[in-house]
């Protein structure tokens, strides 16, 4: 298995640092709004990669952090009139809302930044009494000309850095780059007492806290999205091995781009969509489906006109899906495997192997969706009427367990409902005695059950809409 690490540009042989176990790191949202369909991307991607590590036989403990304290939190508490604590409850349960619909499994831990203070005050004493960090006026603050591999992962000089960050204009820091691990109290904020009176950690130092604390000093992979690189996950490097004197991660993934109608979603251009106004219109599976449709670190374009066709791919795999299930229920059986019916399963087998091949090479969503529709189109040109039924539950297994690692293509009637088959066969009997009014009747039922029948000259097929 290969991935594509950011620190060295290439791709890598993945090995872990335990055999057989992976512990994995993926910055989650500040909790101060719903996220929006950028943020799903990273939660997804990194989603599917945790499943597949599972489906290649790993252990992963997996962490997913939640910022419950930052400016953005503190401000939008004050318009509202609410504390910060009620704030980041309140969206952090919508987060999981919004995350469970889009097939996000929880992960194994969801820290909060807030329920980690005393362990961030000890980190930030270890980094004061190994020199590497600083008190200034009730703040403390990394100094970075202490760190010498610092824009190591951002492939970054300290002269091109201090050029083109964003930074902040305080008198109190010794140079621009050093940034914050402790802010005192100001008016109106929420605060904790600390050696350095009280104030609130930084965004940087809740991150590496929160690994060490739950994962170790040295984890496998550390994850986000590309706005992430400079500065949180350079700075999380530096004061984390700082202070704990070696390396922090040992591959970091990044996804790339998503801009939306070819432009960099902002709400000044009318082009944000978060997850739950788009859940409004579209069923959350395919907004998982498109996202899977291209690799992670491509750039992705959105568009409700994009959010459409996938939903046609998505309908052309539940119609094979359906197809499959018709000859799996009304096959053939008793009698021995003829020979094209053998050499059909073994290239459904080939189908998995290509699957993990393309997913073993940096997890490529993309080659493996496309794997997955050369499946149902062999499928829904071998199957037909007289086909042993183990031959097309071959098919199915193949394909829902491939689906699985996804996380898509649910199979939400696996078992036709005793009522549903009743009807069937009423109408079917209706027909046959030529009483078209009772068939219509029946028909009208089941489509208001959410059934669609289809006449085929090898009988009934359904599906649900």
């Amino acid at each position: 298995m290969k991935l594509y690490n950011t620190m060295t540009g290439q791709k890598e042989e993945f090995v872990p640092l335990r055999p057989g176990e992976v512990t994995m790191y993926v910055c989650g949202p500040t909790v101060y709004n719903y996220f929006h369909v950028g943020n799903a991307r990273v939660f997804v991607v990194f989603d599917v990669v945790r499943r597949y590590l599972e489906y290649r036989g790993y252990k992963v403990t997996y962490v997913q952090n939640f910022t419950d304290i930052d400016d953005k939190m503190i401000k939008r508490a004050n318009e509202e009139g609410t504390t910060v604590k009620e704030l980041g409850d309140r969206f952090i349960k919508e987060y999981f809302d919004d995350a469970e619909a889009l097939g996000i499994k929880r992960a194994t831990y969801h820290p909060r930044a807030t329920e980690n203070i005393d362990n961030i005050i000890e980190f930030i004493k270890k980094l004061i009494d190994r020199g590497y960090a600083y008190v200034a006026g009730g703040d403390v603050y990394f100094d970075v000309s202490k760190f010498g591999d610092y824009g190591k992962l951002s492939h970054k000089n300290i002269d091109e850095l201090i050029s083109g960050a964003r930074i902040d204009v305080n008198e109190l820091k010794d140079d621009p780059l050093d940034f914050a691990l402790w802010k005192a109290q100001k008016e109106g904020e929420p605060g904790w007492e600390s050696p350095w009176g009280v104030g609130r950690p930084g965004w940087h130092i809740e991150c590496s806290v929160m690994a060490n604390t739950f994962l170790g000093q040295t984890i496998d992979i550390h994850a986000g999205g590309p706005d992430l690189v400079f500065p949180h996950h350079e700075n999380e490097i530096a004061q984390s091995e700082a202070a704990n004197g070696r390396p922090f991660a040992r591959y970091w993934m990044h996804v790339g781009f998503l801009n939306v109608n070819n432009e960099k979603m902002s709400k000044s251009k009318n082009n944000f969509f978060t997850v739950r106004e788009l859940r409004e219109k579209y069923d959350p599976e395919i907004i998982r489906f498109f996202i899977l449709t291209s690799h992670y670190r491509s750039p992705l374009n959105f568009s409700l006109e994009l959010l459409d066709q996938a939903k046609n791919g998505l309908d052309r795999l539940y119609n094979g899906l359906e197809n499959i299930k018709f000859f799996m229920n009304r096959g053939a059986e008793g009698r021995e495997y003829t020979a094209e019916e053998r050499g059909f399963t073994d290239r459904v087998d080939g189908y998995r192997d290509r699957f993990v091949q393309v997913m073993d090479d940096d997890f490529n969503t993309a080659d493996a969706i496309a794997v997955i529709f050369e499946l149902i189109r062999e499928c829904n040109s071998f199957l037909k009427e007289g086909i042993h039924k183990q031959v097309a539950k071959k098919a199915y297994d193949v394909l829902m367990e491939l689906c699985g690692v996804l996380n898509i293509l649910e199979d939400k009637e696996q078992v036709v409902d005793e009522d549903i088959r009743r009807l069937i066969e009423e109408r079917q009997k209706a027909r046959a005695e030529r009483n078209w009014a009772l068939a219509d009747k029946i028909r009208d039922q089941l489509r208001d059950m959410g059934i669609i029948l289809e006449d085929t000259p090898s009988g009934v097929r359904w599906k649900r809409v």
